[in-house]
């Protein structure tokens, strides 16, 4: 019985590829350290005694202060919801100023277009190599991607025992594969601004609840129309939290959109620099 060889296949040669390895701290450490620096602007700046005519000598973890001097002590009395909602402002912004980092490496240097056009030139010049170190200027994810495939690419070019469609097939591969290295890295942390965005006005709504309840039971124990007065003021201080949430929510949904749209961009360019790739490759060298 005669022997069968194996065929060559785009499996059989290891990926180029190398996994990204990124440190994950401030996933966890970020919104620890924003929360706990809510609570200090809240207790120590917002629940100043020196902000207050009946200050609560006692102090303690939540002093009961009275008469706010103006409308920044007076966020106080909203309750202990507010540095909640101040942690979670916090976050927008270290989440956001990451994410902006982030992204700006990944598009790299000059425009995605002008970077691809320069690449077609080149591959149609069948100059690889020079079309290599177009990437090594580009320096973003689109970059990486299109190096890793024209490195491929290369290798496809002098490769005897495959067919052009395995070649094709091949790069298309080696493209996949560091589409998905680059990906989860842009879109990494960007589900604390969704989740932000919608959880942001529900506690918010939690702490006016909270205060009104809290302005409807003064008003029970005392009656009169003093209290009717209170009531209005109680109320007032509750809807601070409604504004904190709605301005967090707001806020983080504007970044949010922001940041997709550019990831949305780097995508479009990585999936135009695979199509550049095979496209050329099954027309070069048939």
């Amino acid at each position: 019985m005669a022997e069968t060889k194996p065929t060559a296949t785009a499996a059989s040669k290891a990926t180029s590829v190398q996994a990204k390895h990124d440190s994950n701290m401030i996933s966890w450490l970020a919104p620890l350290v924003c929360t706990l620096a809510g609570y200090a602007i809240w207790r120590f700046m917002m629940g100043s005694a020196d902000g207050f005519t009946e200050p609560d000598s006692s102090g303690g973890f939540w002093p009961s202060h009275r008469g706010p001097k103006d409308a920044f002590h007076r966020i106080y009395e909203g309750g202990i919801i507010v540095p909640l909602l101040i942690g979670m402002f916090l976050m927008v912004v270290v989440f956001s100023i990451e994410r902006y980092m982030t992204i700006r490496r990944a598009l790299g240097n000059g425009a995605i277009a002008d970077f691809i056009r320069k690449v077609q030139f080149q591959l149609a010049s069948k100059n690889v190599d020079a079309a290599i170190a177009e990437c090594d200027k580009q320096h973003g994810s689109v970059g990486n991607v299109m190096k890793a495939g024209l490195r491929r690419y290369k290798e496809m070019i002098t490769e005897g025992g495959m067919s052009t469609d395995q070649k094709v097939i091949a790069i298309q591969k080696e493209v996949e594969e560091a589409t998905a290295l680059e990906l989860p890295m842009m879109q990494k942390n960007l589900v604390f601004l969704s989740t932000i965005t919608s959880v942001g006005t529900l506690i918010a709504l939690l702490g006016t609840v909270l205060g009104m309840i809290r302005s409807f039971a003064a008003l029970g124990e005392e009656g009169g129309g003093g209290a009717a007065a209170d009531l209005a003021v109680g109320i007032s201080e509750a809807l601070y939290n409604t504004a904190l949430g709605i301005g967090t929510s707001a806020i983080a949904l504007i970044l949010y959109n922001v940041f997709t749209t550019k990831i949305d961009s780097i995508t479009h360019g990585i999936d135009e620099s695979g199509f550049t790739l095979t496209q050329s490759f099954a027309s070069l060298y048939k």
